[in-house]
Order: C-alpha cells, then structure tokens, then sequence
C-alpha cells in the first residue's frame, strides 16, 4: 500500500518544527512506498495532497499544556481533539481538514494522526529538547508500523 507521510509545520516557528524534522527523519529512511511531505498545515490544500494515498500518517505539535515531547496518537475514523492543533494564521486546519474529508467521503482508508507536544511558537526559536528528542522516537514509532 503506497503511505503518505505529512510533517505539519513550520521549520522556523520553534516546537511547529516537529512536522517537518519528522517527516525528514522518515524520508532519510528510504522506506519501500512512503512519500514524504512537509506541510504548511492548510487544510484544503493537505486535503488535495492525500488523495490517491491508502494510508496516510500526520505528524503535527499540540498544544494542551502537557509536557513539552509528549506523544499522542490518533485513528482519525474518530474525530480529532481539534483545540489541541494550533492553527497560526489559518483557521482552517488539521482537524477542520480531517473533519471536511469526513463529510465529503474523502478521507484515506486509514489516517493516523500524531502530536507531539510543544511549548514556544516564536518565530525564530528553535525546537526544545524534549520535542527534539521525539523526532526520532516518532520516526522509529512510524518506521515500524511501515514494516510491520
């Protein structure tokens, strides 16, 4: 099955970096049938990117107050927690994406989604080590679930 992953974020907003360094981390990896993309997290534009694909992974910073590096999964055959996905300048983003995609069928037979928790967004910034230190573990997180 051809996989799609989609790091969400921006490389110069600090923690929102975790996206992109992720889906850079599994792209290096050169598993069999997985595209990489990172992603500026707009969500009508994600949701023209993932058609075609039967399985696509997201990769996305939360922010709940958590600490900063922790994990959370989602199967999104459920709806997302969206006040968790940070949006910057667009209102409509992961979460509002995976629910449009719901209402218009468009959704790939299997989306996982995956936040990491972050703390600073300043522009400039760079990621705290505990969001760091997730880059690989959600790498080898999705890199065995690739091959397994």
């Amino acid at each position: 099955m051809k996989t799609l992953v989609i790091g969400i974020g921006h490389p110069f907003r600090g923690d929102d970096a975790v996206g992109p360094a992720v889906a850079e981390a599994v792209a290096a990896l050169t598993l069999p049938n997985v595209i990489t993309l990172a992603h500026h997290g707009e969500g009508t534009d994600l949701m023209e990117h993932w058609q075609g694909y039967g399985r696509v992974i997201l990769i996305d910073a939360t922010r709940s107050g958590a600490a900063p590096g922790t994990i959370r999964q989602w199967d999104a055959a459920s709806p997302l927690p969206a006040a968790l996905f940070p949006k910057g300048s667009h209102v409509f983003g992961v979460a509002e994406a995976v629910e449009m995609a719901r209402l218009l069928d468009r959704l790939p037979a299997q989306l996982t989604v995956i936040g990491v928790e972050g703390a600073d967004f300043t522009m400039g910034a760079g990621m705290a080590p505990a969001v760091a230190e997730a880059v690989a573990f959600v790498s080898a997180m999705i890199a065995g679930a690739l091959e397994g």
